[in-house]
């Protein structure tokens, strides 16, 4: 049996306007999820991160959190956990990562209620280093998904490894990248699909093959590729015993023998069966304890010999990532100073905006669209650079508020006054670049 496991990912940043909103939904998620209900069969893990469920919510199409919700009531559908404002979690302090992992649970309990159980753990792009597996496994997580790049060993397909942290351990799927990537950009059909899962099998023990993608790919990226890509492939692995019931009913004997050679011709393909990532794990024995490399979905392995394991993020070549991370440093520091100090209504409000605001200026596009490999658009830089500014703004209007000393309240000053001209520099390129 060769057991495939799709894994889609549902994200948007908070910066996304209403109209881009109101586009992908329409385009992508609404018949993305049209495909899995037509297919009962059908079965997928979801990432959402919890700033899409709440702007789905919140802004008039909560039609999808709720064909969301009943794919997970019917069985269809399970969910991970993540980080809610899609931060890179290598990048930001252990305490932050651990607060996103919380926002993210408690927006998609709300949302999708208690059909919103994760066992396993989405990091958003992927990104790794060893410093997340306890924050992961402190919220009760049972395995992790990452880019098969941080993949350290052979390429496991009939085990699952583990990574260990101190007594506890966590399971680590790799996701299948030229597969997933060949299906993201549409160098392959359905019936390709299939026969590149053949050849992964070596005709002895079971295999399993993860696949990872954006849910965007299915509609918005790709004009109708849920239709076009998914349908087939489902349809084509549905499962025998429907088949064969289907070949039956009260069909001419001719008909039922044409269907027979057509059954027959095909059944191959039904040993391949559709999965959750969860079932795997009651499925295949454990493999070895190892630790992944440190990387992203976009790695490569030059990258890790250079160690830039996060290009695409916090490239040590491109100046305008190493100037919005010392903002965003700036930024927490004083925000957490910010926090401390409140003692009074007044500081106490201000740190309290700065403290929710700095939520999401920590996700990750802002610095994806700095990368110029080839992304680059000023507004989504600069936007997520107000964001910072904003929490910033805040912080400091709690500390000059709160009733700390003089000379305190003139060092977070000079902080602030570093972070806008770091501000200045990263503006002036995006004028003149």
């Amino acid at each position: 049996m060769i057991y495939w496991a799709p894994l889609f990912h549902f994200y948007q940043p908070p910066t996304q306007t209403a109209s881009m909103l109101m586009k992908i939904s329409n385009e992508a998620y609404r018949p993305l999820l049209d495909v899995f209900s037509e297919f009962p069969h059908s079965r997928a893990t979801v990432n959402i991160n919890g700033v899409l469920t709440e702007m789905l919510g919140q802004c008039g199409y909560s039609d999808v959190l709720t064909k969301l919700r009943k794919l997970a009531e019917d069985g269809q559908v399970e969910f991970t956990g993540s980080g809610k404002y899609h931060p890179v979690l290598p990048l930001i302090p252990t305490e932050e990562a651990e607060r996103q992992i919380k926002l993210n649970y408690q927006t998609n309990r709300n949302f999708l209620g208690d059909v919103y159980v994760p066992k396993g753990f989405f990091p958003p792009e992927m990104c790794y280093s060893h410093d997340m597996v306890d924050p992961i496994i402190e919220s009760r997580h049972e395995w992790i998904i990452l880019s098969g790049i941080a993949c350290p060993m052979a390429w496991p397909m009939d085990v699952i490894h583990e990574i260990s942290c101190e007594e506890n351990k966590l399971a680590v799927f790799f996701r299948d990248d030229v597969l997933s990537n060949k299906i993201s950009f549409r160098d392959i059909d359905g019936a390709g699909f299939i026969e590149h899962l053949k050849r992964l099998y070596n005709g002895e023990d079971d295999i399993y093959v993860v696949t990872a993608m954006d849910a965007e790919t299915f509609g918005h990226h790709i004009q109708h590729w849920g239709k076009l890509f998914l349908s087939p492939v489902f349809e084509t692995l549905e499962p025998m015993a429907n088949q064969d019931k289907t070949m039956h009913e009260q069909k001419p004997l001719a008909e039922q023998h044409r269907r027979l050679f057509e059954f027959e011709k095909d059944k191959e393909d039904r040993q391949i069966k559709i999965v959750t990532m969860s079932e795997l794990l009651e499925i295949f024995p454990r493999g070895n304890r190892i630790e992944p490399r440190p990387s992203s979905w976009s790695t490569s392995a030059d990258d890790i010999k250079m160690q830039n394991y996060y290009p695409l993020w916090k490239d040590k070549n491109n100046p305008i990532h190493q100037m919005q991370w010392e903002h965003l440093s700036i930024t927490m520091h004083v925000t957490h100073k910010a926090v401390e100090l409140a003692d009074n209504d007044a500081s106490s409000q201000f740190a309290n905006i700065a403290r929710a605001t700095l939520d999401p200026a920590l996700h990750s596009c802002q610095f994806w669209w700095a990368s110029k490999k080839p992304m680059w658009d000023i507004n989504m830089v600069y936007l997520g650079l107000n964001l910072q500014r904003s929490a910033l703004l805040n912080a400091y209007k709690a500390i000059s508020t709160s009733g700390s000393k003089p000379e305190v309240k003139k060092e977070y000053y000079y902080k602030v006054v570093a972070a806008r001209h770091i501000f200045d520099q990263i503006t002036d390129n995006l004028y003149m670049d």
